[in-house]
């Protein structure tokens, strides 16, 4: 299914499990330093089978002025030369994301072992601040605290279009035991922490076939299951027929989207809270839109290689949901999230309130690989295949959504829990939420 999506990129040996039936191996770097030649070999077979995607399926086929052939020939030579997996991942990768295109990227393999670092940040404004701490971490007993501001990770300054990079390097290509952290508290206080890193060892290969009982089938399940809760959509129902949906991606079926929508409409009005957002499917956007709108509405035109048609809404007719809309965004709001808080806002449905969206609007189909025979290792890539242009003419890729109403979060909101956005948005309802209730209704959770 295409997708309008753009997480940080974590590539799950789960997304791998009913398609395969064979031995799954994962990675780790001492198995590549022992066999760098083979690492390298692979490597390039990676690069050459993500090369042929991009050639194949790209949107544009300029490539937006990159020298496709000679791009490719410079990142298998440096393959040639790395000295390990890190460097060899890293190449891979960075081939990719010299298209400067936010839903292009490579996908590596899982590694055996998963790396957790207890703390979370985000672009709030033209700032980064520690949003999140993990109970029992290195990172809670290293004095590490929400509303503090992030100066350097890695030695990286992070900003609001560098912060998914960062990500994106030191959970998928680099990770590493010790994270070094710069951060100013609220006080003006500067601290650099080395914050180490939970690591949970997993075994190097992976039996998916059920020969060994399901023993390693049911662990992924498992996996996938704990993933899923952590990623549920979630609604509360306040006084004066107002409820909030929390919507963590658009990842539901028609079904699904209709059953939530049936809640819906039982109230009088509705706070969509697409805060952390990513996006998701298409299809799920379009679903989800037809329930606001008594007509059929254009979502944007998509501009692809080989097409040129809109993406269309179609109404639910009389089981549309007619109260009252407000939309929230942040930073994290991207792709999906941003067409839909856009189309709200050309077609006046409704207020949009929070940060400017990330600016990452395109879709992109995923490709997923597999190198190996009777041990196999899964790896693929996201490849644009279409820009999205709204119905004002214009692209929101590295633009964003600019809400109706600008309001952030402060570092003591956040320190002390508060969500002043949501409580807003309550506000212009009717509705008084105190800033520190509204921040109790969606904690962030961890895996435990």
């Amino acid at each position: 299914m295409k997708s309008l999506f753009r997480n940080t990129p974590l590539f799950s040996l789960t997304l791998a499990i009913f398609g395969f039936a064979f031995f799954l191996s994962g990675y780790t770097s001492a198995q590549a330093q022992g066999n760098i030649g083979f690492e390298r070999s692979r490597g390039r077979d990676m690069l050459k089978t993500i090369k042929d995607d991009i050639k194949k399926n790209y949107y544009d086929p300029n490539f937006r002025g990159i020298d496709l052939e000679a791009r490719f020939k410079t990142a298998d030579e440096k393959i040639q030369q790395a000295n390990s997996l890190n460097q060899i991942f890293s190449i891979i990768a960075q081939a990719l994301l010299d298209f400067d295109d936010s839903h292009t990227f490579f996908m590596p393999p899982s590694r055996s072992d998963s790396i957790e670092y207890g703390w979370q940040m985000q672009a709030i404004g033209d700032q980064c601040y520690v949003i999140a701490v993990k109970p029992g971490s290195d990172a809670e007993a290293k004095g590490l605290k929400p509303g503090d501001r992030v100066l350097s990770v890695g030695g990286f300054k992070p900003s609001r279009e560098l912060i998914w990079k960062i990500n994106y390097l030191f959970y998928s290509l680099r990770p590493t035991p010790v994270l070094p952290v710069v951060v100013q508290t609220p006080a003006g206080e500067q601290r650099q922490l080395e914050l180490a890193a939970k690591i949970t060892r997993g075994k190097r290969v992976l039996d998916v076939t059920g020969k060994d009982g399901g023993s390693d089938l049911m662990d992924l399940i498992r996996e996938s299951e704990m993933e899923s809760r952590l990623n549920r959509h979630r609604q509360v129902t306040l006084s004066n027929g107002v409820m909030i949906w929390k919507m963590p991606q658009f990842d539901l079926d028609e079904s699904q989207v209709a059953d939530l929508m049936d809640r819906v409409k039982k109230q009088e009005s509705l706070i969509l809270d697409l805060r952390g957002n990513g996006g998701g499917y298409v299809k799920t956007l379009e679903w989800l839109t037809g329930h606001f709108f008594d007509k059929d509405v254009k979502i944007a035109d998509v501009q692809a290689r080989k097409e040129a048609k809109p993406h269309i809404a179609k109404t639910k007719g009389d089981k549309i949901f007619k109260g009252k809309l407000v939309v929230l965004i942040d930073s994290q709001s991207g792709s999906a999230a941003e067409l839909f808080a856009r189309v709200i806002q050309l077609e006046k449905r409704g207020v949009v309130i929070g940060d400017r969206s990330a600016g990452a609007v395109m879709r992109s189909r995923r490709y997923s690989h597999e190198h190996g025979t009777d041990v196999v290792v899964p790896y693929g890539a996201s490849v644009t295949d279409a820009d999205m242009i709204m119905a004002d003419g214009k692209s929101l890729e590295r633009v964003g959504v600019t809400p109706d109403e600008l309001l952030l979060p402060t570092a003591a909101d956040l320190a002390a829990n508060r969500d002043p956005v949501l409580a807003r948005a309550a506000e212009t309802l009717g509705l008084k939420l105190p800033a520190d209730k509204a921040g109790s209704f969606f904690p962030i959770e961890w895996k435990k």
